[in-house]
């Protein structure tokens, strides 16, 4: 099965160009000229572009996977898990919500930190409206007050939602959101939790409301732009943070050398074959693991997924290689898909 029959079906697929004029080429391009020639368009119909933005580790991407009922984008417990921009798509009957999940603003240290910082606040100038997460706190943090100055400079309206509010008792919620109010004034606050799903509803209202009117930008039954071989990659990257730590997660990179799809009598199979990329010859230790073991589980765990998402068998192959200095490369960057 090719990823536009997925998509049919509702399994993720890159999108379908626009025939015979020029396509832009990223997948939020692609469908915002979609949209622009008012393909879908209808009065009444809700629709735009909602970047969620907040510093690393604050929920973006499990409140996105929550709100879009499917697996958009990968977590982990550990901070700048996120490195692209990350497109999930909630359709209904009088909208569609195209959430972009961003990598966390935080100060960076090297080219690949710089490259996430930049996909970050790129995703502002193409906002209908903008998601801005924090946590409860006593006190802002630097880290929030910085991200909201950058986004009172942006032109689209700003919603606040305080997350991991599953965290402290109902009763202190609302003092816990009068503060917040204070602290980042002039806009709508909510509490959330991503984890539970306490308050979703009451947000996906409030994003409706706040969208303009427009046009369909993606098929009603697409929920990602992302081909099956960039989520492949991605499963296997989460799987690494799942299962290491320290400063091994944050030094590898996924490369898909290979992805097949076959078909026989006795139904289709899916050919992957990834390079691990790390940047000392002792993460590559840790990541094989004694006699193999490591990456044995990594690659289990990522095969079951996958699976899962393709709808059919999968042979995974991994290896682990070292490339020094590739998150200061930008040769080797734009080589793994961050450029």
């Amino acid at each position: 099965m090719t990823d536009s029959e997925r998509q049919k079906k509702g399994r993720p697929g890159g999108v379908a160009g626009p025939g015979p004029h020029e396509a832009p080429s990223s997948g939020t391009e692609a469908a915002r000229y979609h949209g622009e020639r008012g393909e879908g368009a209808r009065e009444g119909f809700r629709s735009g572009f909602v970047p969620v933005v907040g510093r690393p580790n604050v929920g973006k991407s499990t409140l996105i996977n929550r709100i879009v009922g499917e697996k958009v984008s990968i977590v982990s417990d550990k901070p700048q898990t996120t490195r692209n921009r990350i497109c999930g798509v909630l359709t209904g009957p009088d909208h569609q919500v195209v959430f972009l999940d961003t990598p966390g603003i935080h100060k960076a240290r090297d080219e690949i930190n710089r490259y996430m910082v930049d996909v970050a606040l790129a995703t502002l100038e193409e906002a209908d409206l903008v998601l801005f997460l924090v946590e409860p706190a006593e006190r802002p943090g630097a880290g929030d007050r910085y991200v909201f100055d950058l986004l009172c400079e942006a032109k689209a309206t700003v919603l606040l939602l305080v997350n991991k509010m599953d965290r402290m008792p109902r009763a202190e919620w609302e003092d816990c959101l009068a503060r917040h109010r204070i602290w980042y004034p002039g806009v709508e606050a909510y509490p959330v939790s991503a984890l539970t799903g306490e308050g979703i509803p009451e947000i996906v209202d409030g994003i409706i409301r706040n969208l303009p009117e427009g046009p369909l930008y993606f098929p009603p039954d697409q929920w990602t732009d992302q081909p099956l071989r960039a989520l492949s990659s991605e499963i296997i990257r989460e799987k690494i943070f799942h299962l290491t730590s320290q400063e091994v997660p944050y030094s590898v990179a996924v490369e898909i050398v290979r992805f097949e799809e076959s078909a026989s009598d006795k139904g289709g199979l899916v050919s992957i074959e990834a390079n691990i990329h790390v940047e000392r010859e002792s993460q590559k230790g840790i990541l094989i693991g004694k006699g193999g073991e490591m990456l044995k589980r990594i690659g289990s765990l990522a095969r079951r997924e996958i699976e899962a998402l393709v709808g059919a068998p999968v042979f995974l192959r991994l290896w682990v290689k070292v490339t020094r200095g590739w998150k200061k490369d930008p040769s080797a960057l734009k080589r793994f898909g961050y450029g």
